[in-house]
């Protein structure tokens, strides 16, 4: 499959992110809505520490993410609300969002990220050479544990 990664610019875009997202989330994972969409989803407000990204298949969007640059804690990027309509799991669209994240991360001159994942995707995210730390706890009642991935320089 080939896909297409785009920045998020419009609300139009934003609304086919967080309707993928609300799939995902909402509809097949049981976030409460209050949870799931946050401050950082208005483009326009937070066009400066919020990043997000559309990937796209012949034209529909598939995956979506973001990139949150608050962090004060450290020079890490946050990545958060990774999500991919069901038919397109397991074919490349989640690295599509990953690595177009990463990239953005880097250009910006992000030491790494940093991502709360659930415990099922673990084993994606290790693939992409982040390291899980410090114990499992709970987010919108979803097991979760924090993974961090440190650029090469």
């Amino acid at each position: 499959m080939f896909f297409t990664a785009k920045r998020i610019v419009t609300p139009e875009q934003m609304d086919l992110s967080l309707e993928i997202r609300r799939q995902v989330f909402i509809h097949e994972q049981g976030v409460d809505p209050e949870e799931e969409i946050d401050n950082f989803d208005d483009i326009e407000k937070n066009k400066d520490i919020a990043i997000h990204v559309l990937v796209f298949e012949n034209n529909q969007p598939i995956a979506t993410g973001r990139l949150l640059l608050d962090s004060s804690d450290n020079e890490y990027a946050h990545i958060t609300r990774v999500a991919v309509l069901l038919e397109y799991r397991k074919k490349g669209a989640g690295l599509a969002v990953m690595h177009w994240l990463q990239d953005m991360a880097k250009q910006i001159g992000r030491d790494g990220i940093t991502l709360a994942a659930q415990t099922h995707a673990i084993g994606f995210y290790e693939k992409l050479g982040y390291i899980a730390r410090g114990e499992i706890f709970l987010d919108a009642k979803i097991e979760h544990r924090w993974m961090d991935l440190v650029f090469e320089n």
